[in-house]
């Protein structure tokens, strides 16, 4: 079952940024995606920028070692900063490697797909996912977004809002309605996200996407709010309000596992501010 239609973190076409210094990490970008080398020439008609402009980046790049040019300078690739950089972060990522060990052993207890998110803007951000192997299964991905108003990650990070807070954040973004389900009235959500608060948990029963349940809870910080949260996914016909709520203590010791790993991970220097 392939019904959802997540909105991805978009393939910039352009080299955006503020700075020369985003727009040279734009450009990188760009280059990290490609498996072979490249000419100037390509840059050029894939981001329509002036070939003078790419040619000084690129010389940028390459006088750091960033970029490389093959044999005959005529094409360029990744040069070894690049690649030790990219080496680096996957050999020391261990919180995300942790993390995804974790979700990995809930969707194991529980047998159904389960996500850790974060709010971004007044959208959810999947930060990690691990598929149930369940045949029938809806497909989210890492970097998929999908509303506040509507998601159990979503309502979560509303709860901890004032309701001023709410207010601005969602008066930015409608309350689209995307099933039967959902909820678009603003007082409605209100009384909805107070439920979250008492409760310690929120669901989403098809208020996205239709046939679609989900539970989530907020991974614990000792300070302050929190903008993760883990959630288990499944369709409704395999998985009831009744039976989620079974699935509530492996789904907190999951909350407790990220805690401690995101707290291991901060210094000590760090933790006590």
């Amino acid at each position: 079952m392939d019904k959802t239609k997540p909105n991805p973190i978009q393939e910039p076409s352009s080299l955006d940024g503020d700075t020369p210094v985003l727009r040279l990490f734009s450009l990188l970008e760009v280059i990290a995606r490609k498996d072979q080398f490249f000419s100037l020439q390509g840059l050029v008609e894939e981001t329509g920028l002036p070939k003078a402009t790419l040619h000084r980046m690129l010389q940028q790049l390459e006088s750091a070692a960033i970029l490389q040019r093959d044999a005959q300078g005529r094409f360029y690739g990744a040069g070894l900063r690049l690649r030790r950089l990219a080496e680096d972060v996957l050999l020391n990522n261990t919180v995300h490697g942790a993390r995804h060990a974790v979700l990995r052993k809930l969707v194991e207890e529980v047998g159904e797909s389960c996500n850790i998110t974060a709010l971004s803007g007044s959208e959810v951000l999947y930060l990690d996912r691990v598929e149930t192997q369940a045949p029938l299964r809806f497909y989210l991905h890492p970097g998929s977004r999908v509303p506040a108003h509507c998601s159990a990650s979503g309502k979560l990070f509303l709860a901890q809002m004032t309701p001023s807070q709410r207010r601005r954040l969602l008066d930015q973004a409608p309350l689209e309605q995307y099933t039967a389900r959902t909820v678009t009235d603003f007082e409605a959500l209100e009384r909805e996200v107070e439920a979250v608060r008492r409760d310690g948990y929120a669901i989403d029963n098809e208020e996205f996407l239709p046939g679609l349940f989900c539970i989530a809870l907020l991974v614990p910080r000792p300070l302050g709010r929190s903008n993760t949260g883990v959630a288990i996914q499944a369709p409704v016909m395999r998985v009831s309000r009744d039976k989620a709520l079974q699935f509530l203590p492996a789904l907190q010791r999951a909350a407790n596992a990220i805690a401690a790993i995101d707290a291991a991970a901060v210094p000590a220097s760090k933790a006590a501010t």
